[in-house]
């Protein structure tokens, strides 16, 4: 971390693939997804169209290279696209973050070319939809400790165990499941599969109800005794936890720009309602109090911005980029929930109401805090690298 170029080497000057990726998310989400926003949160779906469109958009694959059936882009586009369908709908953001982030990237990286022909392209074309099976319900930060086993057997391999809280669970045709070939070896026993959707054994558990991003799916997933063939093995056997932090620095970026969404639809919402609101004979906007809330809550989500930018710019320059994504998502979530806190005050009763979107906002900011790696281990992350450094 110590090692990064100063801020002021980063040309923070879009170019124009994605300035145009920017545009295309932006007017999509603002047509086809904030109108319906509070129905999917409301119902618990996404409607499968949505998926579909962002499919035919591009941003199913939007960093995977042309050659495997993606857009081509980089991390910094993928960044712009996340942000803008987040400020619109934190549950569709989700389903396209977890595809890409966590399905799409680890074949990308660690898959051999005949994996990437029949898995990744498919997943880049958005034909199929992937998940990332890490968490279990004994294990969860301390990953190593996951229980799932991977026992050899013949040219193959049979897979025991339970996976939880696995985001497009439900609905994913591909999964990338790590399990434990050797317990006492803990992360040095760890091993990465794709497994297919239709597999014998591998079934979908419960559909978790959750506090937020209710329009996704989370649900658990169950191995009984699944066979997969040693050519479905994703990296070498003792490699599936570098798969695993490797694919989690990306996901993470990817958490920091939907909190950045999360935090501009706070913004923007808190801005227009100010504007319009009444009280003591004028507009709420004319008060200090809540001017100052809204340029805290602006200058707030512009840093996260920039910190979320700064990470994926570097995973573009293929620099190591660890540290700085657990920065990027440890304050744009914090940010995110305290836009969201200050959107529900800014509104007053009305806040506290299903007919507006500032409880939904609230609701939805605190899952970036938690997931692909809590606050508490993005604090433990940045140490541990300052650390080192200094070593």
């Amino acid at each position: 971390m110590t090692t990064v170029a100063a801020p002021a080497a980063f040309d923070l000057t879009l170019s124009e693939e994605q300035q145009l990726a920017q545009k295309t998310a932006r007017e999509w989400a603002r047509d086809r997804v904030l109108p319906i926003a509070g129905e999917i949160d409301e119902k618990g779906a996404v409607p499968r169209e949505l998926v579909r469109e962002m499919a035919e958009l591009g941003f199913m694959g939007i960093d995977i290279p042309e050659r495997w059936g993606g857009a081509g882009l980089d991390m910094v586009a993928y960044m712009l696209v996340m942000e803008e369908i987040n400020r619109a709908c934190a549950s569709t953001g989700v389903i396209l973050g977890s595809h890409v982030s966590l399905a799409t990237a680890p074949l990308l990286r660690y898959g051999t070319d005949e994996q990437k022909e029949r898995f990744l392209a498919p997943l880049a074309r958005g034909e199929k939809l992937g998940c990332f099976a890490l968490s279990e319900p004994a294990s969860g930060s301390d990953a190593a400790a996951m229980r799932t086993s991977a026992r050899r057997d013949g040219d193959g391999w049979i897979l025991n165990g339970t996976k939880n809280f696995i985001t497009n669970g439900a609905f994913a045709d591909l999964t990338v499941v790590f399990a434990q070939t050797d317990p006492q070896a803990r992360h040095r026993g760890i091993v990465t599969f794709v497994v297919e959707k239709g597999t014998p054994g591998f079934t979908v558990g419960k559909l978790e109800k959750k506090l937020g991003i209710r329009g996704s799916d989370t649900a658990q997933l169950h191995f009984a005794d699944v066979r997969v063939p040693d050519a479905d093995r994703l990296g070498e056997v003792g490699e599936g936890f570098k798969v695993a932090l490797s694919t989690l620095d990306g996901g993470r970026a990817g958490i920091a720009a939907q909190a950045v969404g999360i935090a501009r639809a706070c913004l923007e919402d808190s801005l227009a309602y100010a504007q319009e609101r009444e009280a003591f004979g004028q507009k709420i906007a004319e008060f200090q109090a809540i001017q100052w809330k809204l340029a805290d809550m602006a200058t707030e989500t512009d840093a996260a911005r920039l910190l979320t930018w700064r990470a994926a710019a570097l995973k573009d320059r293929g620099q190591p980029f660890t540290a700085e994504a657990a920065m990027a998502k440890l304050f744009a979530s914090d940010v995110a929930m305290r836009a969201a806190r200050e959107c529900v005050q800014i509104f007053g009763g009305y806040g506290y109401l299903r007919d507006f979107p500032a409880e939904r906002h609230y609701r939805d900011a605190k899952i970036t805090e938690i997931y692909e790696g809590t606050s508490e281990i993005m604090l433990h992350v940045i140490a541990e690298d300052m650390l080192e450094d200094q070593g």
